[in-house]
């Protein structure tokens, strides 16, 4: 017999993978970044493959050959042949450079404003700002000091009619 809240808590996981799921392709440069390493294999696979075309010997005879060497060249499988020409050796040595550097800074760029999120938060900015003019009190005037005075009198108002609502 299965145990009544097994099903709520797989929803609840899924759930929570959805969230960090949109999370992670909103407000981090994922998507535009894959954007970018797709249209840069098929063009680097495209200028490798017309610079093999012309070479006798060669291992590439079509560009799905080229894409598959692209991506066997890049993730450093030690798979890939061995370019004829010099052309290819040199879009492929670029090829292997940019493709690597992208595809591991967009790991690292995602992951760094994934976990960066919530200090980038409104509120945060908030407290900080708050803080910041606090260092700041001796320097300011005392119409600056009524107008903050007036600002935290409105603040706490607001704060005292949240908890009210919350408390209904």
């Amino acid at each position: 017999m299965k145990k009544p809240g097994l099903r709520s808590g797989g929803r609840k996981r899924a759930s929570r993978l959805l969230r960090f799921i949109r999370t992670v392709v909103v407000h981090t440069p994922i998507v535009q970044m894959m954007f970018l390493l797709v249209f840069l294999w098929l063009v680097f696979s495209a200028a490798f493959y017309l610079a093999e075309s012309k070479i006798e010997q060669t291992s590439i005879e079509s560009y799905g050959d080229a894409l598959y060497w692209s991506v066997a060249a890049f993730s450093t499988a030690g798979i890939a042949d061995t370019p004829k020409s010099d052309i290819a050796q040199l879009v492929g040595a670029i090829w292997i450079v940019v493709g690597s550097v992208l595809f591991f800074g967009t790991i690292v760029a995602t992951v760094t404003a994934y976990f960066m999120r919530p200090m980038q938060r409104p509120a945060k900015r908030i407290v900080d700002t708050i803080e910041y003019n606090l260092e700041q009190l001796d320097d300011l005037s005392i119409e600056e000091l009524d107008l903050l005075k007036d600002t935290v009198d409105t603040l706490i108002t607001h704060v005292e009619e949240l908890k009210e609502r919350r408390a209904k």
